[in-house]
């Protein structure tokens, strides 16, 4: 379990020093609020505290640090002020260091982690000790921004308009920040109250720093925050901005032997529209995604559809509202990617493009438009609400491959005891304008809804959460029946359920509770039970691989916080997860371990591996729908190295290994990569990669016989990989870089 936060990446590897001779005062004693400075005049923003406001601020100077040693007195003093008028906040951050000459900073683009010195700013501007937004930026000015929700989940996708200036002087480097109001929600009250946070990382040292001390060994992030006070009489922000925008496109095409050109032309734009102080209305027309990347290419051979990383911004900011996981626990860490919202469903390619042979339809829908209000009312409620409408596409001879379609999300979440417990409620449809083409093939409607409760106990040490989902869709019996035989339900399969080919509609749902112990010094888990009826069907909005399925998952990780010898942190963390299909069919039953390790000199090194397929198991998937395989025992080990990020030469090293099947099935993948620093601008990484894989029970089909016996054919499969990725960066400035 590693957080993603800046702030949090080394949480769960923190280790504490043994070392008195920097004992500062107890934490505890340190004032966890700070009073904000009205300032008369705006300062200027050049990272320069010559301005009178800054000389009215008081300082805030209690920073400790947390890693490696928590709550310890930091090497080198750290000083905050904080201001504010009508419109912004202003926050001056003043790092000392008796050698600025070794203060270690990197140029590169906006949003880019550098392995650099930091500031980061936390502003909780909802005070609900769950949501927050971080701005952070190096000395050489690269900024990086993002949302946090949950208490601790970011969203990278999220860009604010700021300002920030930094400067390196004789005293060491400063940080002056402009954050608009505008940019951040916030209740009505006449007197606001903001969560509040500054953290500094000396790379050099790799020491972190916060005011107030940041605490590891306690749940959650945004919760810790302290708080800035005496915000009054803030400006109701802007309430409206509206991007427009023209896109031409052309294109070239071989016909009859000759080249014809043709030439599309694209009206659309983006529109935002404050509701209230803490409730936005965000809508497109007609959406242009040219810009953004491209999804990496991907061999699939299994049965199951490949999840993708939402990429387009519309979709991704705010994405933490909507978030409904699916299959969510600390033995996957939630890489599966299921959930009751997939919004790349949303605008996809034509789905019945392949079934009427069309080679030239569009790689994607057009979405007519689409509108998303997210906010939070007073009260802590959190309300989320996305409509979408895409378009009718006609394939070759005028076929229907995509009907006009709705799609609808309504969420609410109700925060209790400041945060500490949370109720949800989430609905979600799919309607379908369906004709003869693509009735056949296509539901005409989806509804999904779903529950779901958070309860953190009095300490903060234990957590119970669970979730109830209700499913159904609805169409022609031969659109349901292909439903009932896809890769997530196969319900043909001879020795399991019953397939109804005159079914007209398919329900079903899935349940969800789950323990764990998520704070405490040295010793956290998390035990997880969840269910999933045959018949739970998500995937027209959401991503589900597997239904008829019951699962149970443990994790528990033990965390040494003290530098020892010969290491500066270290974790070991056990896994065990069971599943079974609705009817009792012992699927999978396996056992992993893995260590972490974080050496005096930075350097990591990563062990681990499973040893699955325990007992008699069986795969209910390797036939497609045919009958349950039985499956042998597997082996999979792994390695990881990770070199010291301050060096000029970074190397890094990941092996993977995995034996099944007696052996006649095997996976090997080795992936080195050296980072270079080549120059104060240029860097540069060199990626070979190198797989193989034999895979002895590769589905290839079934056939029937003479005598009306089905019979079901695998084959060996043999397949290699060599790949090679290299990349040279150079910024010309924190806004602008160029990457070959």
């Amino acid at each position: 379990m590693l957080c993603a936060l800046p702030l949090l990446a080394a949480v769960t590897l923190t280790a504490q020093s043994t070392d008195g001779s920097r004992a500062a005062d107890p934490p505890s004693a340190a004032p966890r609020s700070v009073t904000a400075t009205r300032a008369a005049q705006p300062p200027t923003i050049d990272g320069r505290d010559d301005d009178a406001v800054w000389r009215l601020a008081k300082p805030i100077t209690e920073f400790h640090e947390w890693r490696p040693s928590e709550g310890l007195a930091p090497k080198l003093p750290t000083e905050a002020k904080v201001a504010y008028d009508a419109g912004n906040l202003y926050v001056f951050v003043r790092c000392f260091d008796p050698h600025p000459d070794s203060i270690i900073t990197v140029l590169a683009r906006r949003d880019y982690f550098t392995p650099s010195d930091m500031v980061w700013l936390f502003l909780d501007s909802y005070h609900d000790r769950r949501t927050g937004f971080e701005f952070g930026v190096n000395p050489s000015g690269v900024k990086l921004d993002a949302q946090i929700y949950n208490d601790g989940n970011e969203d990278f996708a999220w860009d604010a308009v700021w300002d920030v200036a930094t400067r390196i002087d004789s005293l060491g480097w400063t940080a002056e920040f402009r954050i608009p109001l505008s940019q951040l929600p916030y209740g009505r009250q006449r007197i606001q109250t903001f969560g509040f946070t500054v953290d500094r990382d000396i790379y050099r040292y790799s020491q972190r720093v916060s005011w107030p001390l940041f605490r590891q060994s306690q749940a959650g992030f945004v919760s810790q925050f302290g708080e800035i006070d005496g915000l009054e009489g803030l400006e109701a922000p802007r309430r409206l901005e509206a991007a427009p925008y023209l896109v031409t496109k052309n294109v070239s095409q071989i016909s009859a032997n000759s080249l014809g050109r043709t030439q599309d032309m694209t009206v659309g734009g983006d529109l935002k529209y404050l509701v209230a102080s803490n409730l936005k209305l965000d809508a497109t027309i007609n959406p242009d995604f040219g810009q953004v990347e491209a999804d990496p290419g991907v061999l699939n051979l299994s049965a199951f559809e490949t999840f993708f990383q939402e990429k387009r911004p519309f979709f991704v900011q705010g994405a933490g509202t909507f978030q409904v996981n699916v299959n969510c626990t600390a033995v996957n860490d939630c890489s599966t990617g299921e959930g009751l919202v997939y919004s790349r469903r949303i605008g996809r390619a034509p789905e019945l493009a392949g079934t009427y042979s069309d080679s030239t339809s569009p790689a994607f829908t057009t979405i007519l438009g689409a509108a998303k209000l997210t906010g939070r009312l007073p009260g802590g409620l959190a309300i989320g609400a996305l409509d979408a409408v895409t378009q009718h596409v006609t394939g070759a001879g005028g076929a229907t491959i995509e009907p006009t379609t709705n799609y609808g999300v309504f969420r609410l979440r109700q925060d209790l005891r400041k945060g500490e417990s949370t109720v949800g409620a989430i609905i979600t449809s799919v309607d379908r304008h369906n004709d003869s083409w693509s009735a056949p093939y296509l539901h005409s409607s989806a509804y999904v809804g779903a529950m779901d409760f958070r309860h953190r106990f009095p300490g903060g040490r234990y957590e119970l959460s669970g979730s109830i989902d209700f499913s159904r869709v609805a169409g022609s019996a031969q659109a349901i029946a292909a439903t009932q035989r896809d890769a997530t339900h196969y319900y043909q399969r001879p020795d399991a359920l019953r397939f109804d080919s005159t079914r007209t509609s398919l329900t079903g749902d899935a349940e969800m509770l789950q323990f764990g112990k998520v704070g405490g010094a040295h010793l956290l888990f998390q035990s997880n039970l969840e269910h999933r009826s045959p018949g739970f069907e998500i995937n027209d909005l959401g991503y589900l691989q597997r239904a008829d399925q019951i699962a149970w998952s443990t994790w528990a990780g033990y965390f040494d916080r003290h530098t020892r010898k010969l290491y500066q942190r270290f974790q070991w963390n056990f896994n065990w997860w069971q599943y079974w299909t609705t009817a009792g069919l012992p699927e999978e039953r396996a056992f992993n371990t893995n260590t972490h390790t974080t050496f005096l000199n930075t350097w990591s090194l990563h062990v681990g591996g499973t040893i699955g397929q325990l007992g008699t198991t069986y795969c209910y998937s390797c036939a497609r729908g045919g009958p349950a395989v039985r499956q042998d025992s597997y082996l999979a080990p792994w390695l990881g190295i990770n070199g010291d990020d301050r060096k000029a030469i970074v190397p890094y090293l990941w092996f993977n290994w995995f034996r099944a099947d007696g052996g006649r099935s095997r996976n090997f993948s080795f992936s080195p990569e050296l980072d270079f620093k080549i120059a104060a601008r240029v860097t540069a990484a060199l990626s070979p990669s190198y797989s193989r894989r034999t895979n002895d029970i590769q589905s290839l089909g079934s056939a029937t016989d003479t005598s009306n016996v089905r019979h079901y054919v695998f084959g060996h499969l043999e397949q290699k990989q060599l790949a090679l990725t290299m990349r040279v960066t150079y910024p010309f400035t924190a806004s602008m870089s160029l990457q070959v």
